[in-house]
């Protein structure tokens, strides 16, 4: 009789056990559902001016601008930003200053601190439909934007 008066407090106390397991478990699971904060750097304006991709003059009309939302510097060296079809510019040695935004053009110039030149000689963004990706040095999304129809089953 003892035996069973102990199974029965042990399968009392495990299930006491699993039922406070399962209340804490629960809101973890729901956070893992949450939707992720917004990245640090964030692509914040896409403008995409010349007319057609093959369309030379005025290439630094056509900007991405970068901002990052922290107080904190962001080091973007070997970070990269592209296009749809691949189109990719790789940051060198720069930092994003703490609530700072960087203008990426796709023309030639000079770099600044404010302004960076991808040096091509035609279009990258797309008017019609395009997306512009944004990651890290270890080749993770940090943020993406598309714009437009949707061609060959991209987002």
């Amino acid at each position: 009789m003892s035996v069973s008066v102990s199974v029965r407090h042990l399968a009392a106390a495990a299930l006491g056990v699993a039922a406070v397991t399962g209340a804490s478990v629960l809101p973890a699971s729901a956070a893992d559902h949450a939707p992720r904060p917004r990245a640090e750097v964030q692509i914040a304006r896409v403008h995409y001016d010349s007319p057609d991709r093959h369309h030379r003059s005025n290439l630094n009309e056509e900007w991405v601008d970068l901002t990052n939302t922290s107080r904190h510097a962001v080091n973007l060296d070997r970070w990269t930003l592209s296009d749809r079809d691949g189109r990719t510019y790789t940051f060198r040695h720069y930092r994003l200053g703490g609530r700072a935004t960087v203008r990426v053009h796709t023309g030639m110039g000079r770099d600044s601190f404010r302004d960076l030149y991808q040096d091509r000689r035609s279009s990258v963004w797309d008017r019609r439909a395009d997306t512009a990706t944004l990651r890290n040095d270890h080749r993770r999304l940090v943020d993406t934007v598309t714009w437009g129809g949707h061609h060959g089953g991209h987002h």
